[in-house]
């Protein structure tokens, strides 16, 4: 008698999966892998909210320091020490950086090591004993009233052009905007009637009102109608505030180069930048008595001391004005 056929057939193994064929002079194909700097820069966008300008510097610092590195599998050996960490430093001394560059990447790194830590990568932060490079003091460059005033006042007050760019200055100017919020604005922000903007999720996810004043509601109601004809002959729309000439948001790199145009037609021989505008701002508003206190809020700044470097600003104009009118100054 025959054995049942199931209890007589074993299963045959399956056939060992054939290796994929590689053309000679080739590279096999490597799934790609989250590195630990994009997973870090990752998890400040999400959990912490940092701008995208922010995360453009994060991701430089640590594009620098992995650079040295070479190899990421270094940090998670413990390959990385004090003394290593010194090197880098030493390195970028050698480079010719600042000392703020310096010390802003090293704090770069500590917040690193910190997520890293967290993330049960390493046990502990090389970087928390090495102490920053104390940063050289720079005043921040200012324009003074008699510049702003030009500079303002070179876009011509008719044309899409003209009437957009002299509200991107009057806004810059006379709401101490970040040239970031300047470009996330959207027309709806701005309320005419109580004179102010609301700049929504600016840095360190914070919305705050910033009032614009009577020169910059003006030049924004001018620009407003060059602005309503522009997006009616293209036949389109957007909320943006501020439009480029083919009616999309305006970046910020063109405000940039905005600037750059203008100062130069308004004869201002020092550089001028978004941030020089906001600089000069708070330093008017201090020079004519403004509380310190209140000038923070209208920066956006979180923390005061980030402000009173301004207050240097005006005791050295103070100096100045003394140096020059006093007949016992010098």
């Amino acid at each position: 008698m025959h054995e049942p056929l199931l209890e007589a057939t074993a299963v045959a193994p399956p056939p060992p999966r054939p290796k994929e064929a590689v053309e000679p002079g080739s590279t096999p194909v490597r799934h790609a892998t989250v590195t630990l700097p994009a997973r870090f820069l990752r998890y400040l966008e999400v959990h912490k909210g940092f701008s995208p300008e922010t995360l453009r510097a994060y991701r430089n610092d640590l594009d620098g320091f992995m650079a040295f590195l070479g190899d990421e599998s270094r940090i998670v050996s413990g390959g990385v020490d004090i003394p290593l960490l010194r090197r880098f430093l030493a390195e970028m001394t050698d480079a010719g950086l600042s000392r703020r560059t310096i010390a802003r990447r090293l704090a770069c790194l500590r917040t690193f090591y910190r997520w890293l830590m967290r993330e049960g990568v390493v046990d502990k932060s090389p970087a928390a004993l090495l102490r920053s490079p104390r940063p050289e003091r720079r005043l921040p460059a200012v324009l003074d009233e008699p510049e702003i005033t030009a500079l303002v006042g070179a876009p011509p007050q008719s044309g899409f052009r003209g009437t957009r760019d002299r509200a991107i200055l009057e806004c810059l100017y006379g709401g101490g905007l970040r040239v970031s919020e300047l470009v996330h604005l959207d027309l709806t922000d701005v309320d005419a009637r109580e004179g102010v903007a609301l700049v929504r999720a600016g840095k360190g996810r914070k919305d705050r009102v910033a009032p614009l004043g009577r020169c910059a509601l003006a030049a924004l109601d001018a620009y407003g109608t060059e602005r309503r004809r522009r997006l009616q002959l293209l036949k389109r729309e957007n909320a943006a505030l501020f439009l480029n000439k083919h009616g999309r948001r305006l970046n910020a790199r063109s405000v940039r180069r905005i600037l750059l145009y203008w100062s130069a037609r308004a004869g201002i021989t020092k550089p001028v930048t978004p941030h020089t505008l906001r600089h000069s701002f708070a330093t008017h508003l201090l020079n004519r008595g403004a509380d310190l206190r209140a000038v923070q809020e209208l920066l956006g700044h979180a923390n005061i001391a980030t402000t009173q470097v301004y207050t240097h600003v005006s005791t050295q104009r103070l100096k100045e004005v003394y140096d020059r009118a006093h007949p016992r100054a010098r």
